[in-house]
């Protein structure tokens, strides 16, 4: 029963990636779907490594396959789940540690913390309890009412609190990297991620302004930060153009929530239910 859990969930896993193509519509209508089909997969191996490890090395339906090979199998899942989690927590650890030791000064409201560089720089940084940090080249080269567009995009995701819950996304893309499409799901999701928060900033500050701030920041060659505790203003720059249209156009706030999400969710748990009955 082991191996059979294992391919089950692994056909499952390959055969939802492989369905997925960028949907169409704006950030509220694509994210859900989106977001289902990102979590599924892996969360689905997850809980099969799981049940496979707790019900021990005792298979007898394919005798040593079903025993000892699966066991291993799932538990090399874990370890190796477990230490690329430890090394994502450290490097934002390192890196949140690294960006306390600058200067802050309040902007808008909001102390933020400034970073000496002539890049255009804006971004949120850390797990729950976050850092607002801006660059020098930023605040010489904006002027107020785009600054003030600028920190309303990372305020929203702040309020959103994006760098936690990407910080575990960004887990479960690194454990299953080797699916299909993982790595265009990814990028369709930060970019719903920027939508978002755009047009939550755009409920505050006029969205022409932020779009103008957005090309300004984008304008300038800048390195993406390759820490998932991280969230800039800029985020990816192949879609920025799709940012700029939404913008323009009447943002959209309202996410409905659809019932079936969590309940596609909840069928990931599905493995651990046969732990009882295996014997």
């Amino acid at each position: 029963m082991h191996l059979i859990l294992i391919v089950t969930a692994l056909v499952a896993a390959c055969y939802l990636r492989i369905k997925w193509s960028i949907p169409q519509g704006n950030w509220a209508s694509r994210w859900q779907r989106s977001l289902l089909l990102f979590l599924f997969p892996p969360l689905l191996l997850l809980a099969t490594a799981i049940a496979v490890v707790f019900m021990g090395t005792q298979g007898e339906m394919v005798r040593f396959w079903d025993g000892w090979f699966s066991y291993l199998l799932a538990v090399t899942f874990l370890i190796i789940a477990t230490i690329l989690w430890i090394k994502l927590a450290t490097d934002g650890y390192v890196f949140l540690k690294q960006i306390r030791t600058f200067p802050q000064k309040k902007i808008a409201g909001i102390n933020v913390r400034i970073i000496n560089t002539p890049a255009f720089f804006s971004a949120i940084i850390g797990f729950w309890k976050t850092e607002f940090t801006l660059s020098t080249g930023l605040l010489k080269n904006l002027d107020s009412a785009h600054l003030q567009a600028v920190i309303a995009h990372e305020k929203a995701h702040y309020y959103y609190r994006d760098t936690f819950w990407f910080f575990w996304l960004g887990w479960l893309r690194k454990i299953t990297v080797w699916l299909p499409n993982t790595q265009a799901l990814w990028e369709e999701l930060l970019t719903l991620r920027e939508l978002r928060a755009d047009a939550k900033a755009a409920a505050g500050v006029d969205g022409l302004l932020l779009a103008e701030a957005l090309l300004l920041v984008a304008s300038y060659p800048h390195r993406n930060f390759d820490v998932d505790c991280v969230v800039g203003a800029v985020g990816s720059q192949n879609r920025l153009g799709e940012r700029i249209e939404a913008l323009l156009a009447e943002p959209e706030l309202v996410l409905k929530v659809n019932k079936w999400f969590f309940a596609w969710l909840i069928l990931t748990l599905l493995p651990l239910l046969t732990v009882p009955f295996h014997s």
